[in-house]
């Protein structure tokens, strides 16, 4: 079947129902993935950190070593002492 610019009309009905069926993995995929974080806030875990450890994992090991380095930098400067007015206009 072809329109009359020349573009096969079941293609892109097949390509559409793909992506629909795509679409609707996805979704279920994604409820599945909630069942199971409510799972493990009913056991007591943090939900939050179970997050971060999965993104961090998904990183290699030097972008994780950086991360940790700058977490650490970040984390002792806001702890640092401000420098004196006086420091800063000599």
């Amino acid at each position: 079947m072809t329109d009359t610019i020349g573009i096969a009309g079941d293609r892109i009905r097949s390509i559409i129902e793909r992506v629909e069926q795509v679409d609707e993995e996805i979704k279920t995929l994604m409820e599945a993935k909630k069942e199971i974080f409510a799972e493990a806030k009913g056991e007591g875990l943090d939900v939050k950190i179970l997050k971060e450890i999965i993104r961090l994992r998904k990183l290699d090991q030097d972008a994780r070593d950086e991360h940790e380095t700058l977490l650490d930098v970040y984390m002792r400067a806001m702890d640092a002492p401000a420098p004196k007015p006086e420091a800063i206009a000599a």
